[in-house]
């Protein structure tokens, strides 16, 4: 597949017992895909992927894979910091028939640049899937370095980076140093557009739970070049983009579906609902944006 337009993180939904919500979860899929999302990411961190069993993870995957019936690419997050485990699980993912992989970076033991390079080329060596690698230094405490994801970008199924590192310097230096067939996809909503102005192929986003047709269309401009159209409709849900951090997400984000009638106000521990102040600022901006009445 090619890595580029916006594919959604998705949230899993919960039922109030905390199971899984498993018509919620198609329902969101069949939405996202009616509205034109080029791919989608279920059972990332924006999914609560380490609060789900295995069996939880690879059912929001089969799910995911049921609704979008190859309309689009289906993209599952297989990240961790037990490289023999994450292997594992990108085994059974391929054996379900996922089109490619998400792996986040190994969180809390901060491996050097050089176990980073050979984590992510043990799991390629162990699948024929196509590889993303995933860097948020904020959330794991390591940041792939532009060079070391010059020497990935050299192993063959590793294919793509999702960028949030929030440094747009080091966007650039990045997009600078791959090759052109290795995709530069942000991992912040509201870093889409510069990065695409970089070099950057698209986004895999948060918004797009909410928003899809309007982030699919921001991805699309920035891929034709039309970065005047890209800039009005980014400008346009950028109170979004920023309220959905407004506490760690995915709590803003789900709390912002269940309001929108998508899903149940539920979390998982250590997941909590947002604070009353907080659920206020992301009412005010989903009645401002006409999302809620």
């Amino acid at each position: 597949m090619k890595f580029q337009g916006c594919g959604t993180a998705l949230v899993t939904p919960f039922q109030s017992d905390l199971s899984l919500d498993e018509a919620a979860l198609r329902q969101l899929v069949r939405r996202q895909i009616e509205a034109g999302i080029h791919f989608l990411v279920p059972c990332g961190t924006t999914g609560e992927s380490p609060t789900l069993s295995r069996s939880e993870h690879l059912r929001v995957v089969e799910i995911t894979l049921e609704e979008s019936s190859g309309r689009v690419p289906v993209v599952a997050g297989c990240g961790g910091y037990n490289t023999s485990e994450v292997i594992e699980l990108a085994r059974e993912l391929e054996a379900l028939g996922v089109d490619a992989l998400l792996s986040v970076t190994p969180y809390y033991n901060k491996p050097t640049q050089t176990g980073l390079y050979e984590h992510y080329k043990a799991i390629a060596i162990e699948t024929k899937l196509p590889l993303i690698v995933y860097s948020v230094a904020g959330r794991t405490g390591v940041n792939v370095e532009p060079a070391t994801l010059a020497r990935l970008a050299a192993i063959p199924n590793i294919r793509a980076v999702k960028e949030a590192s929030g440094n747009v310097a080091q966007m650039a230096s990045i997009c600078a140093r791959v090759p052109e067939e290795f995709a530069v996809l942000s991992g912040d909503d509201a870093l889409t557009l510069p990065l695409g102005a970089l070099g950057g192929r698209g986004v895999i986003s948060v918004a797009s739970n909410q928003i899809p047709g309007a982030m699919s269309q921001i991805a699309s401009h920035i891929l034709a070049g039309d970065f005047a159209a890209a800039r009005a409709l980014h400008n346009r849900w950028l109170p979004l983009m920023e309220v959905n951090f407004v506490e760690s997400n995915p709590i803003p984000v789900k709390y912002a579906l269940s309001r929108m009638g998508l899903c149940q106000p539920v979390w998982r521990l250590p997941m909590t609902p947002p604070s009353p102040a907080a659920a206020q600022r992301i009412d005010t901006v989903l009645k401002e944006l006409n999302l809620i009445p």
